[in-house]
């Protein structure tokens, strides 16, 4: 297989202490950052070129396309909403790229045969479709549509206005928008939202997102008469959420600060253009406005409590009341509705809903379809009326009310795949790790399967950024389980399943619990008979080649270690590591082998290995994988 040549160029950055005493950093493809140059253009269209010359070529293409594409094509909608009266819903006929935006005149469900009509279709906005809904927001009147689309992928935005009796739009448009959404006044006649300094000409993916500001705009004006609300130009890195409070009395910001989870809190009366009270002046902690009654918002945060809590915080005073206090299961969410709130909480990873009341008390389980995930919620505050969305491994996602009264889910629509599901199933287990921790592991397939023994089997990990992975609906999954395969998701550290002491527990010194972990779920496969190490792939991008490297170092006489693919006779990837013993120390291949299978996974290993005495660096110790590769693509 013969790949696209790349050009190295001789561009460096210099950081930390200027020319003199920084530490420079060649970086030869930056050109590449460029997307608009020919010479980029060109080496993208061969990779695309090599791409689909070997995926076109793949014997059952034809029969895997026609076959998910019929999977594909099945009617979905998504959590109605109301606002204003009138209810909103996003539905997909089957095949449609993009979801398209209904609204109806009363709430859907079986016993209402108002279909409504399209508001949006964001299918129309480009014969290519490479133009996308991004954003949007219902005027609390239900008579506008703050909506906001972005073109060929990318982050940034542009704000339109619709009508919803008409459906057609206003003449303003709000362009360099990005990271935000739209916070309505109360009487609807305009709305916050964020707005950066335009992009540099063909720097619009590359260049650093800096100096967030929250602007007002008022309906029927162009963009110049917004008015400037909120910014920072001492801190470029801060980006703003703003929220009006439920009663309209109150304008809430979260200042957020790169990834971080932690996000510090202002507020300041509506109407007020003074300076803003800062509830939280320190990134600290997470803190997620959920509500407000009265002078008191509702406030969920994981502040002394990793598994998250819920309180209710006085914005006039500071002072703080807990309503809902950690658990022993994780706080995901809390809806306010009437007469209290809706909880969300993750339990080993799966759903479950709670109702309590104002104060947090009396409790009362709401009994879910099964185990899954609640993947939506939605309710005006106060209200009655709550939706629920609920999906899992074997199940699509579909809609349901809940009585607050019973506390029992009633349901609202649920997708007809035309498939029979009944000798599928879902089973958890619990791997044991390294150091004796419990990780959650999911099991998906057939029920003969299951029972049969040894099957190919694909484990999905993640494990990182506090992300939680739930049982979710794949469709494209049972392509993969109808014909014998199983699938197993791995709820590794360094995710948000239990919360931070969870995600902290698989980062910076800790991570090696996040190998130990994936580690462990896959000896758990096959120890319980489910595959064997020749049966199981993996997948999780780029964390493989992590996995191998890291376990590989681990070995007492290695001193250092590169991992990289390598093209074989039968125009496969193999893994090959070049490996650097301590001095005085001895390791033969099969040895270094046999001690990352034995740490590792037994499928999991480099299949070549070659000694060094030294691996090829740069003047700052970085390790140029580029030369190994040059070196075998020389023999």
């Amino acid at each position: 297989m013969s790949y696209p040549q790349v050009r190295r160029s001789d561009h460096t950055d210099t950081y930390f202490g200027g020319t003199v005493f920084g530490e420079t950093v060649p970086d030869p493809y930056r050109w590449l950052e460029d997307q608009g140059s020919p010479e980029t253009r060109a080496f993208v269209d061969a990779q695309n070129l090599l791409t689909r010359s070997v995926l076109d070529a793949l014997p059952l293409r034809g029969e895997l396309l026609t076959r998910l594409t019929g999977l594909w094509d099945y009617a979905r909608r998504g959590l109605p909403w109301e606002r204003g009266g009138r209810y909103f819903q996003f539905r997909n006929g089957g095949l449609e790229n993009q979801n398209v935006l209904y609204v109806m005149a009363s709430p859907p469900g079986a016993d209402n045969p108002d279909e409504g009509r399209v508001l949006l279709d964001p299918n129309t906005f480009s014969e290519d479709g490479t133009v996308a809904l991004a954003n949007w927001a219902v005027s609390p009147d239900g008579g506008w549509l703050a909506y906001a689309l972005s073109s060929g992928g990318s982050d940034w935005e542009e704000w339109r206005v619709r009508e919803v009796e008409s459906g057609e739009d206003l003449p303003e448009c709000l362009p360099d928008s990005k990271f935000c959404l739209a916070s309505w006044l109360p009487d609807s006649s305009g709305f916050f939202y964020n707005r950066y300094d335009p992009p540099a000409a063909g720097q619009a993916s590359t260049e650093a997102t800096l100096n967030a500001r929250v602007w007002l705009h008022t309906l029927g004006t162009e963009m110049a008469h917004d008015e400037l609300i909120l910014e920072r130009p001492d801190q470029p890195e801060w980006g703003f959420d703003c929220r009006v409070s439920d009663d309209g009395a109150y304008l809430t910001v979260s200042v957020w600060h790169g990834t971080a989870r932690e996000n510090r809190v202002w507020v300041r009366p509506l109407g007020s253009r003074g300076a803003f009270t800062e509830l939280v002046s320190e990134f600290r902690a997470s803190y997620t406005v959920v509500g407000s009654e009265g002078p008191d918002l509702h406030v969920l945060t994981d502040e002394d409590a990793p598994l998250g809590r819920l309180l209710a915080w006085n914005m006039e005073t500071g002072v703080r009341r807990e309503l809902v206090p950690e658990g022993a299961a994780r706080l995901d969410s809390a809806l306010p509705v009437k007469g209290g709130f809706v909880l969300h909480t993750l339990r080993d990873a799966s759903s479950r809903l709670t109702l309590v009341d104002r104060s947090g008390r009396g409790a009362r389980p709401v009994t879910l379809p099964g185990l899954g995930t609640v993947n939506d919620l939605k309710a005006r505050p106060g209200s009655a009326e709550v939706f629920v969305g609920f999906t899992s491994f074997l199940t699509p996602p579909g809609s349901y009310r809940l009585n607050l009264d019973t506390a029992a889910l009633e349901p609202l629509w649920t997708p007809d795949l035309g498939l029979d599901l009944s000798g599928y199933e879902v089973r958890q287990e619990f791997a044991t790790g390294a150091d004796g921790t419990r990780v959650p592991l999911f099991i998906v397939g057939r029920s003969d399967v299951l029972d049969a023994g040894p099957a190919p089997t694909l484990l999905y990990g993640y494990g990182g950024f506090g992300y939680s992975l739930t049982p979710e609906f794949e469709i494209s999954r049972l392509a993969w389980l109808e014909r014998g395969g199983l699938l197993a998701e791995a709820n590794l550290r360094g995710g948000g399943e239990y919360g931070e002491g969870w995600h902290r527990a698989g980062t910076l010194e800790r991570k090696q619990n996040v190998f130990d972990d994936f580690a462990a779920c896959a000896r758990h496969l096959a120890e319980q008979g489910y595959t064997t190490p020749a049966q199981l792939g993996i997948e999780g991008g780029s964390n493989g080649g992590l996995l191998v490297g890291a376990t590989l170092v681990q070995h007492p006489a290695v001193l250092e270690a590169a991992v990289i693919g390598v093209p074989d006779d039968e125009g496969l990837t193999k893994t090959k590591a070049f490996v650097v013993l301590k001095a005085g120390r001895q390791a033969s291949e099969d040895e270094l082998k046999a001690f990352v299978k034995a740490r590792l996974a037994p499928y999991k290993y480099p299949r070549l290995i070659e000694f060094l005495t030294e691996l090829p660096k740069t003047a700052t110790g970085k390790i140029q994988r580029f030369k190994l590769r040059e070196r075998e693509s020389e023999k």
